[in-house]
């Protein structure tokens, strides 16, 4: 009888993993099978949000079934349910809905004003109040080489009102590996946690090409998605007598509901080819910058799913040239528009997770919503062995 019941315990024991266990969806482009990036996925029944790595992996664990939501701006959008998830690893193909030859939208007004419109209305549509469940990593590298990691899990609560916010933070946990030296800590350029949601809520990264001398410096074009009627993509690239480090910008945004979807920014080798290196002492020669940001519209919640930050520089130095280079990730896991309680003192007020003691009460990183891929194991084992 024993015997039995421990093999009856044995099949249970199996079957509730299987239900239970870790699952890994890999996203590939139905057409080249090159791994998607950003795809983001939304599990129905814990409104848990994942995003997709760089080799196209999201991994999770689910108690039970649910459908999972799966939206990109590149790619149609799908519902599967977690029942087709058979293996502990899915490929998941999506047909790609960018066409070569999209149509280029002419317009009465000009689009620096469209997107001026875009941009006012986006900041209205927010909600506020609203809790953000996040979770932040951060790469620094010094001189070539990987030197510094943190990462945290957040809980953001968005008061007052979208021209005016308000943002408190409780951090759950956290960890940091890594010292940083004196004469860096001030070139450190993590984010700031304080001011980080006011400046995705208010498109500070938009400044640049909302002010009335940027139509003089860069070309304005909106052109349409070859198989998503909802989205319009506007295009503003610097011109080629303009000077100095200017982005390029690429916006995504919903003509329906006239409100932004995603925000790129980078500036282009040959824009960084042109311009001389700076040599007056304490100067930064940049020479890599990308800014990406996700927003999402859920029924009537409007509100930031993701960004990815990447920048370097060289530092001149009396002696030395420095190089740094920071990569950091930002993912709302979780969101609500229900205000949670808390103390004053429970408040976080420094400016990075580099300023706080570890607090580790669980391997929250394995379920963040953001998989690390494999160099970034490599590199994350690599400093902690060396702290």
């Amino acid at each position: 009888m024993k015997i039995k019941l421990t093999f009856i315990f044995l099949i249970f024991h199996l079957i509730l993993f299987s239900q239970n266990g870790e699952k890994i969806i890999v996203f590939k482009d139905a057409d080249s099978n090159v791994p998607i990036e950003d795809a983001t996925v939304l599990i129905l029944k814990t409104k848990q949000i994942l995003l997709s790595n760089s080799e196209g992996k999201v991994t999770f664990v689910l108690n039970g079934t649910s459908n999972i939501q799966i939206s990109h701006t590149s790619y149609t959008g799908i519902t599967v349910r977690t029942t087709i998830l058979k293996d502990k690893e899915t490929i998941v193909y999506l047909k790609n809905n960018i066409n070569n030859l999209d149509e280029i939208i002419i317009t009465k007004q000009h689009p620096q004003k469209i997107l001026k419109s875009l941009v006012e209305n986006s900041i209205n549509k927010f909600t506020i109040p609203a809790k953000l469940k996040v979770y932040s990593r951060e790469f620094f590298k010094l001189n070539g080489t990987y030197s510094n990691y943190n990462d945290g899990l957040m809980n953001f609560q968005l008061s007052g009102d979208p021209k005016k916010i308000t943002t408190n933070i409780l951090v759950e946990q956290n960890r940091s590996f890594g010292l940083i030296e004196d004469d860096i800590k001030a070139d450190l350029l993590g984010y700031n946690l304080n001011d980080i949601m006011e400046n995705y809520y208010k498109f500070k990264y938009l400044e640049p090409i909302l002010e009335p001398r940027a139509k003089k410096e860069y070309d304005f074009l909106i052109k349409s998605y070859s198989a998503n009627l909802d989205y319009y993509i506007m295009l503003v690239t610097p011109l080629d007598d303009a000077k100095g480090l200017l982005d390029d910008f690429t916006i995504i945004y919903d003509k329906k509901k006239k409100i932004i979807i995603e925000v790129n920014t980078s500036i282009s080798p040959s824009v960084i080819a042109k311009n001389k290196d700076k040599t007056a002492l304490g100067s930064k020669n940049i020479y890599k910058s990308f800014f990406k940001t996700i927003y999402r519209m859920d029924n009537s919640n409007y509100y930031l799913i993701s960004s990815r930050e990447e920048i370097g520089f060289e530092r001149i130095d009396k002696k030395k040239t420095t190089s740094i280079e920071v990569i950091n990730y930002f993912i709302t896991t979780n969101f609500s528009n229900q205000k949670f309680s808390f103390k004053e003192n429970e408040v976080f007020k420094d400016k990075t997770l580099f300023n706080k003691k570890n607090v580790i009460l669980s391997d929250y990183w394995n379920s963040s919503g953001l998989t690390a891929t494999d160099e970034e194991l490599e590199i994350v084992n690599k400093i902690e062995e060396n702290h």
